[in-house]
């Protein structure tokens, strides 16, 4: 068996990461990796047990408690497993989003998971998109891939998302949301959102979906063929 592909996808909340290294993933017959969504489950867990995400002891003590697991279904989507409970449709909510932001911060946390999403990127092909997948999680990945787009597209993004949720929402509130959550990743002691110096910025402001994945499987499959 050779050495498997990675592609890791970094960048700030909102700018996409998800979608479209979804779409990469399926377009390359590789494995979607959203480690997103495993601090999301920590996060939820955390939430339940009333745990705050900036108490130190508490997360500490209550981590040992829990197992998170992931499934892919026929269709080749992630879902998420809490203690062997699919929690998937649990975590998509923005009070889990800035709380995950906070619990990844915790070394604690991270040493739990960086096994777990390593184990992944050695067993299969990978698309992993995260915050610091390029930086800590995947230092040698084959390509790594910077992606971002303006705050205010990001909310702009993130808010029409929410409605057609049919959840209420305000834009200003949403773009509010976006810039915590940048200041939050891009500010915490243990592995901050940051653009490795070996990475491909792809700004995707202007660009729709189609093209930001198009964009980024030009970048892969120029360097996988090298």
């Amino acid at each position: 068996m050779g050495k498997k592909i990675s592609v890791a996808i970094d960048g700030p909340a909102g700018a996409g990461k998800s979608t479209i290294a979804r779409r990469l993933a399926g377009e390359l017959g590789f494995r979607y990796v959203d480690t997103g969504a495993i601090y999301r489950t920590v996060a939820y867990f955390m939430d339940l047990w009333g745990v705050s995400p900036k108490d130190v002891d508490g997360v500490n003590r209550y981590i040992d408690e829990l197992t998170v697991g992931i499934e892919y279904d026929d269709e080749g989507v992630q879902h998420m497993l809490m203690n062997g409970m699919d929690v998937t449709g649990d975590i998509r909510t923005p009070e889990i989003s800035q709380k995950a932001s906070l619990i990844s911060a915790h070394a604690v946390v991270r040493d739990v998971l960086l096994d777990m999403q390593r184990n992944m990127a050695e067993e299969y092909d990978v698309v992993m998109d995260g915050r610091d997948i390029g930086s800590v999680v995947l230092p040698k990945a084959t390509v790594k891939i910077f992606l971002t787009a303006s705050p205010e597209v990001r909310a702009k993004r993130r808010y029409q998302e929410l409605l057609e949720k049919g959840q209420k929402a305000s834009y200003a509130q949403v773009l509010k949301d976006v810039q915590q959550r940048d200041y939050q990743d891009t500010h915490r002691d243990i592995a901050p959102l940051k653009m490795c110096r070996d990475s491909v910025k792809v700004d995707t402001s202007e660009m729709d979906l189609e093209q930001s994945v198009a964009a980024i499987r030009k970048i892969v499959e120029e360097k996988i063929s090298r």
